[in-house]
């Protein structure tokens, strides 16, 4: 089986180095509550300490946030209220994710700069993706919050987008309660088994829901390949971004 490593860069440096130049992690919002409503403090700088180790290997980090410990637009639609104003309360929920990471990183010693796709000029910079590659290029982390700016669009979707405008080699998707990519629901399927690489197609084809379909296209049509792990762990950041055989491998080819 090839190696996460040997995937996760471009053909060209999978000689030189043992890690991607450039990757967009994508985290669970539901992460940093520590599963419950709002931020805990020691979920959240324990994500920053990983993330300030693989910086000082020289790997520039990219960050999309989620923000299910705030709202859920789809959640609270199914409440009664409006869609595209549940999106934007759920926009609004990453933005105080964002922040809240930013604060951690720099206490780790990590210069860090928050790009909303919503105009928010106190608390952030506008999402401007020349920008955002001059940041990666100085050391600093970049985390993208305000989702896509636009109602219907998933945070998944739009890690997908950002790592391709910004030219990430990969997209690493933290997720919560679950370790990868499995066959079923492995909560809900005994028989479900893990899967340690797979397709896109396949992925699309099957229906395995890890990660929304409009990512999935995404990656698949611009041969990005995406690595789904585990949140929890001590190192799980650590180990994706190095190029451990972690979680699943999932590749256009």
């Amino acid at each position: 089986m090839t190696n996460t490593a040997e995937l996760a860069v471009p053909a060209s440096m999978a000689g030189e180095h043992a890690r991607a130049r450039r990757v967009v992690l994508k985290l669970s919002g539901e992460v940093f509550g520590g599963g419950a409503v709002g931020v805990d403090p020691n979920v959240v700088q324990q994500i920053a300490s990983q993330i300030a180790t693989v910086v000082r290997k020289g790997v520039q980090v990219a960050v999309v946030v989620g923000g299910g410990n705030f709202f859920r637009g789809a959640e609270l639609q199914r409440h009664g209220m409006d869609r595209a104003r549940a999106d934007y309360m759920g926009m609004l929920g990453t933005v105080m994710n964002c922040l809240a990471l930013q604060d951690f990183l720099e206490k780790e010693g990590i210069e860090t700069r928050v790009q909303s796709a919503i105009n928010m000029a106190q608390v952030a910079e506008p999402y401007i993706p020349r920008r955002a590659i001059r940041h990666l290029e100085k050391s600093r982390v970049v985390i993208f919050g305000a989702g896509a700016g636009m109602p219907y669009f998933s945070t998944d979707t739009v890690a997908a987008q950002r790592a391709l405008e910004i030219h990430a080699d990969a997209v690493l998707m933290s997720k919560n309660g679950v370790d990868g990519v499995y066959t079923a629901d492995p909560r809900t399927d005994p028989t479900a088994t893990k899967l340690d690489t797979v397709t896109f197609e396949e992925a699309l084809r099957r229906g395995l829901r890890v990660a929304d379909a409009a990512a999935f296209s995404l990656c698949m049509d611009n041969r990005l390949p995406m690595l789904v792990f585990g949140a929890e762990g001590a190192d799980t950041i650590i180990r994706a971004v190095i190029g451990e055989r972690i979680g699943t491998l999932i590749t256009a080819a």
